[in-house]
Formats: C-alpha cells, sequence, structure tokens
C-alpha cells in the first residue's frame, strides 16, 4: 500500500487525477501514516512551506429561517447563540484592522440567514468598498445565497471570494436541511464563479455521514472549480437536533484531510471548525495531513485558538504564516 501511495503521488504531481476508486482505497486500505505521509508532499509540492491563515466577524446574528441541523443560529432549533442585526461599519472596520494586524491573508464577512435582503446587501458593498486597500489582506464574504448580478457588485466594490459551503453529499443533504435544497447551494456557487469571484466552498463532517458522502462532496466540489476548500467537523451545539451526535475521531478526521489533498491537490485545504474540540493534541497534524490553510481565532458562536498560538504552532512545525497577499506562493 505505501508503494501504491508512493506512486499515487509522483502521479499526481504530474497531473494524474485520482479517480473514485482510488479514492475508495484511501479511506478504506491505507494505513493513515502512509496516507498522511504522501498528502504532506503534495501540499509541499504545489504550496511549499508557507501556510495562509484566514479570520472571520460573525457581521449579523441568529434568527436565521433555515433549519439545517447543526446550526446553532436557526429559529427553529432551541439553542442559545446571540442575535444582532449587521454590525455598524466601524465595528467591522476595527476587527478587520485587528485582523490585518494578526497576520490573516483573508478575512470573511459573515451573515445569518439564507440570503441578505437588498438594505443590508447595500450596506455590505459599501463596507467592502469602503475597506479594501493596500493592506495584503483580502476580503472574502458568506451571505448565505446569492443572484449572480449582486456577485457581480460585491466583486466591482473590491470583494475577492465568495465563500458558500455545500456541506455534504447531494445523498444527505436532505438529512440536514428541508428549507432549501441542494441544487439552490449549486446554483449560489455557479453564480459567484461567473461573476469572476473567487469560490471558497466546502463541508461540514462528523453529520453522520458516510465515507460515500465525503467522497462524493469531494468531486462536487472539484467539478465546481472551488479555490478554497474549508473543511469543518462538528461541535455539537445543545438545543440542535445534532446535539447528541458521535464526535469524529481524530484519525477519520486526518483522513478526511488528507482524502481532500488528494482529490484536490492545488487547491487551498482549509481547515475551520472543530479543529480544538475533535482533534485535541494532535491538531498540529493537519498540515501534516495536507491542510494548507488555517481559520484562526474565533467562530461564529464559538471560541476559537488566538492568531499568535496558531502562528507559532506553525512555525514550531518548521512551516511560515504566509506574509502580504494571500495569492499562492509555490515552494
Amino acid at each position: 500500500m505505501i508503494q501504491f501511495i508512493a506512486d499515487l503521488v509522483g502521479r499526481i504531481q504530474g497531473g494524474y487525477e485520482i479517480g473514485q476508486d482510488d479514492a475508495v482505497v484511501l479511506t478504506e486500505k491505507a494505513d493513515i501514516y502512509d496516507l498522511m505521509y504522501g498528502a504532506n508532499r503534495l501540499r509541499e509540492h504545489f504550496f511549499g512551506k508557507k501556510i495562509r491563515c484566514c479570520s472571520i466577524i460573525n457581521a449579523k446574528s441568529g434568527r436565521c429561517g433555515e433549519d439545517c441541523a447543526y446550526c446553532a443560529q436557526s429559529s427553529h432549533h432551541a439553542a442559545e447563540a446571540q442575535t444582532y442585526p449587521l454590525v455598524d461599519p466601524d465595528v467591522f472596520v476595527k476587527t478587520y484592522e485587528a485582523a490585518v494586524e494578526n497576520g490573516a491573508n483573508w478575512f470573511g464577512i459573515v451573515t445569518s440567514g439564507g440570503r441578505l435582503d437588498k438594505t443590508d446587501m447595500e450596506k455590505i458593498r459599501g463596507i467592502i468598498s469602503s475597506t479594501c486597500g493596500d493592506s495584503g489582506t483580502c476580503l472574502c464574504a458568506s451571505l448565505g445565497m446569492i443572484a449572480e448580478d449582486d456577485a457581480r457588485l460585491l466583486k466591482e466594490a473590491g470583494l475577492k471570494r465568495f465563500h458558500h459551503n455545500l456541506e455534504t453529499s447531494r445523498r444527505f443533504f436532505s438529512r440536514i436541511c428541508s428549507t432549501h435544497s441542494y441544487d439552490e447551494r449549486v446554483a449560489t456557487v455557479r453564480a459567484v464563479k461567473r461573476a469572476g469571484l473567487e469560490v471558497c466552498s466546502g463541508g461540514l463532517f462528523g453529520l453522520g455521514e458516510e465515507w460515500r458522502d465525503r467522497i462524493d462532496l469531494a468531486w462536487a466540489l472539484k467539478e465546481l472549480g472551488a479555490d478554497s476548500v474549508p473543511l469543518n467537523f462538528l461541535h455539537p451545539v445543545r438545543g440542535t437536533p445534532l446535539e447528541n451526535a458521535a464526535p469524529l475521531s481524530p484519525v477519520d478526521i486526518l483522513r478526511v484531510i488528507a482524502l481532500y489533498r488528494f482529490v484536490l491537490p492545488d487547491k487551498d485545504i482549509r481547515v475551520c471548525g472543530g479543529r480544538d474540540r475533535n482533534l485535541r493534541d494532535v491538531q498540529s497534524w493537519i498540515f501534516y495531513a495536507g491542510a494548507s490553510s488555517v481559520m484562526t481565532g474565533n467562530y461564529l458562536t464559538m471560541a476559537g485558538r488566538s492568531a499568535d498560538v496558531d502562528r507559532r504552532m506553525i512555525r514550531d512545525l518548521g512551516l511560515a504564516p504566509l506574509e502580504g497577499r494571500s495569492e499562492r506562493i509555490l515552494a
């Protein structure tokens, strides 16, 4: 098996794209340490030793009309989460400046709800237009579903990237959400692509899905041309339908990360929510498993680790936080 992985790595470095049969072998038969060795070689081949960091602002929280089973902000659930309207521009600027100071390559504006109304969309455009400059920290927005025309207006205002997760496979999606469809999520990603924005799209693992769902999601993201792929791991929230979900083991999480590096070798694989709780003492292994990016600071409704701690972790591994603009740097 180790020779199979080594051969596969060499072929991928030469331009080969693995098939789903290969992915099944990697998830069912490969030793995790052999798999991580191969994933690390691919990460270094395509990204060198530079690690990208991103952070977010929860710019509008709670009262979401969607019923996603994992989400504390859904009005359908009994979870306790902060509720507030779109933050004032000065709050955004203060948070953005802190992210710049902490060396974030990307800063994401995240709002609750299925989609923004016209008033909030105009406010977001104004914030983007007044914030974009030469700081080196590029702006991303996660605003729910969006039409192509609105995405173009955001791009004209200075937005570089739009985030919209598929979350899981098409087969499994109806198990976690009934208020909108998988096709609506796909349509948003395609609209953003047509508007000329980069796409950040990934998934949430530990929902009760199977390995075939994880593989199917990887292929969906590949076919849609996602530029950045955030991988989140469920942190069950009391009051949501998944509050008693069994956590993924650290080894399974590392296998997910490595799998996505093999399927999407030249894409930015970003480990985000749930890493602290689920990986515990081995969270630094995410880079050896193939991750090229990490979210630092707080998440939407959960506290995260400080940027200083994460940057120290990166340097302790002999890697280096990417300084300045977020374009990919090859070794």
